[in-house]
């Protein structure tokens, strides 16, 4: 089985190259810099063979895919920074990105008969009530444009094939790219408090135990919509917080403050994103890890 995978200079690709690597698949990364351009850390990742390919550019998608030839396309790539996607000089690029690239690999899948993973959001619902969101619920009203490229680039790939598993998940940490862990590790080695939102609730996912539910799922025929955090319940930022801390050792105090309080972000963000991902079970796949333990994981390999 040769796989295909877009993005692997960020977190989720990095991560999954790795374990296609680690278990004896042919696996070729992609992303648009000529070179890997991804964290160095001396990983399978940076010595399996690479194709720069814009996505956004639907000749180069036929020609790189049609040289390849996969069998599954497990797509990463994304436009993720959500505040700049409010800019309206950005906004046709974040579309271009997150919808055209999107629908030009699953034209190229469907022509290759090849499954198609597509990652997507809990940003695609409106962030409302206290109810995990069911994969199949399909009450969409993004609060942003980040969160409505995302839904468009589902519809996409639902409109053009079968063979395809939609897979959302939410607050992503992995090696490769900047994360909330990293962001709270350098800015509390400076300050002895920090504010932190504690309305947003939902649950983070490590990219290294997402890879290994993804290369699961692909050698399946369990198509469908799926959603993928780490286990271990619903917390908020706050609290994700000072797990952090108390993991790396620090003392800096974390101060909880409402969304309205704390203010700054362009782009508005949803106050409910526990995802409920039961479905993981029934279609007979292995849960990722508790999110404490993934953490502690993740300092590590830090």
């Amino acid at each position: 089985m040769k796989f295909f995978v877009t993005g692997v200079s960020g977190q989720l690709g990095h991560d999954v190259m790795n374990n296609l690597a680690a278990r004896g698949y042919d696996g070729v990364g992609s992303d648009i810099a000529h070179e890997y351009s991804g964290v160095e850390d001396g990983s399978a990742v940076t010595k399996m063979p690479y194709i720069p390919m814009d996505i956004t550019d639907r000749t180069a998608v036929r020609r790189v895919l049609a040289v390849v030839m996969p069998d599954v396309i497990i797509h990463c790539a994304a436009w993720t920074a959500v505040d700049s996607a409010e800019d309206e000089d950005k906004q046709d690029k974040v579309r271009d990105i997150n919808v055209n690239g999107t629908r030009y690999i699953a034209e190229m899948a469907r022509e290759l008969d090849a499954k198609m993973i597509y990652i997507s959001t809990d940003y695609v619902f409106d962030g409302q009530g206290d109810k995990p969101w069911e994969p199949d619920f399909t009450g969409y009203a993004p609060l942003n444009v980040y969160g409505q490229t995302k839904l468009e680039g589902e519809l996409a790939v639902k409109e053009i094939l079968d063979k395809y598993f939609i897979v959302r998940i939410a607050w992503v940490f992995g090696l490769s790219g900047n994360n909330f862990i990293k962001t709270m590790l350098r800015v509390g080695e400076t300050h002895d408090r920090l504010t932190v939102v504690n309305d947003q609730v939902g649950t983070p996912t490590y990219t290294l135990d997402l890879a290994r539910l993804l290369v699961d799922m692909s050698v399946t025929d369990k198509y469908g919509i799926y959603h993928a955090t780490n286990e271990g319940g619903y917390i908020s930022w706050y609290d994700f917080a000072k797990e952090i801390f108390r993991q790396a050792g620090y003392t800096t105090e974390v101060v909880p403050v409402t969304t309205e309080e704390y203010g700054l972000s362009k782009a508005k963000r949803p106050f409910n994103s526990r995802l409920d991902k039961s479905k993981l079970k029934e279609m007979g796949f292995t849960p990722l890890p508790d999110w404490k333990d993934a953490v502690s994981r993740y300092l590590k390999e830090l």
